[in-house]
């Protein structure tokens, strides 16, 4: 592999978002030298996304041989309640945990992080991180630099796999449970191309959805938020607990340049391990699609709808032999309620579709003009682009 860029001619890879009156706008792009855009979180320079480019219960199929699972969760007193952490040694568990997460260098000059998800060389990152590129060059907090192949992608997700040519490796352990809020959060990965840094906070939230970006991006919903910082370079690294174990994928940032501080996003650990271990078993995951594209109700649209409030994800489209089609669904319907829990947006519902699997009915509660109707909606497994 050509020799890697200076510091200062890498392309971060993180997704940066721009909270213009709440929209999200993601800058997780290769960054040209001397050209001044945000990166977005995760991002160092090497990483490759073209600039304004928006870029965070797992069962698993097969018997993947990933980084251990622990069921995690909090304790319960006899009360019902959660007893408090141990005192978390955050030194002993950065040093738990740097030999487990990785600086990635794409060969059209980007940077990234990755966290061994295998002892046989596999990496789990996001997939913005190594999008465009099939060959990457891994390094270790041991200083070994390796070659690598970009395995398997999944744009839904923004989660890929590379396989590294070194085998006995520490592969990560990922908790399967959601944190609680006010956990300690842990962010290790390669910000700037700083790699090994650490940086500290807690988890200020869970399924957060970054609003306006359905309109370019499915990935930026059910995300965990962190005031640990994550900068550009940190995407696909490691956010971790008290007992060194990966609750989260760094995904995205919001920048103080739109009025944000310490506004992290990851993607939840849970949603990590059961992408990569359909990623691994046959290069595909599998996701929910229900046949619609989605728009923004903004107040002008609302007016011309007749429509009470600008809460609902807009049908824009409707594909004819879609499932939403098939369900009488048309454009300009506006779905309020899936099974009965509502939508506010056009993420609220991308996130509710999470969790749920090709094959499964829906319930849909829409809105068509005054009218408020309700159809049943067979989903159906994701095209492929």
């Amino acid at each position: 592999m050509a020799p890697r860029p200076t510091a200062s001619h890498h392309a971060y890879k993180s997704r940066c978002l721009v909270a213009s009156a709440l929209l999200a706008l993601a800058a997780a792009g290769c960054t040209a030298p001397g050209q001044s855009t945000v990166p977005g979180p995760g991002t160092t320079p090497g990483e490759s996304t073209a600039p304004g480019q928006t870029t965070a219960d797992g069962s698993a199929r097969g018997t993947p041989q990933s980084g251990q699972r622990s069921q995690g969760g909090a304790a319960k007193g006899g009360a019902g309640l959660a007893l408090p952490q141990a005192a978390a040694d955050i030194p002993t568990i950065v040093s738990n945990v740097q030999p487990s997460v990785v600086t990635i260098f794409t060969r059209d000059g980007g940077l990234g992080s990755g966290v061994v998800y295998s002892e046989d060389g596999l990496i789990l990152t996001n997939e913005h991180v190594v999008r465009g590129n099939t060959g990457v060059e891994v390094a270790f907090a041991d200083g070994r630099r390796v070659a690598g192949t970009v395995r398997a992608t999944d744009p839904i997700s923004d989660l890929a796999l590379v396989e590294a040519k070194r085998t006995g490796l520490p592969a990560a352990k990922f908790q399967s449970d959601l944190p609680r809020i006010g956990e300690l959060a842990v962010v290790i990965g390669s910000p700037l191309g700083f790699e090994n840094t650490a940086t500290a906070g807690i988890i200020s939230g869970l399924h957060r959805e970054i609003p306006g970006s359905a309109s370019s991006s499915q990935s930026l919903v059910d995300l965990i938020q962190t005031d640990a910082a994550i900068s550009p370079g940190n995407s696909g690294g490691a956010v971790v607990n008290s007992r060194s174990e990966v609750i989260g994928i760094s995904e995205a940032y919001i920048p103080p340049s739109a009025g944000a501080v310490a506004l992290g996003f990851a993607i939840p650990a849970a949603t990590a391990v059961k992408v990569a271990d359909q990623l691994r078993e046959d290069g595909t995951a599998d996701h929910a699609f229900i046949g619609l594209s989605l728009g923004e109700i903004t107040q002008q649209i609302a007016d011309q709808l007749g429509l009470p409030d600008t809460r609902g994800a807009l049908a824009l489209s409707v594909p004819d032999g879609g499932p939403a089609a098939k369900a009488g669904i048309r454009p300009g319907d506006v779905l309020v309620r899936l099974d009965g829990d509502e939508l506010a947006s056009p993420e609220s519902l991308l996130a509710a579709l999470r969790s749920k699997s090709p094959g499964q009915t829906v319930t849909v509660e829409y809105r068509r003009g005054t009218e408020t109707q309700e159809t049943k909606v067979e989903l159906t497994a994701r095209p492929a682009p």
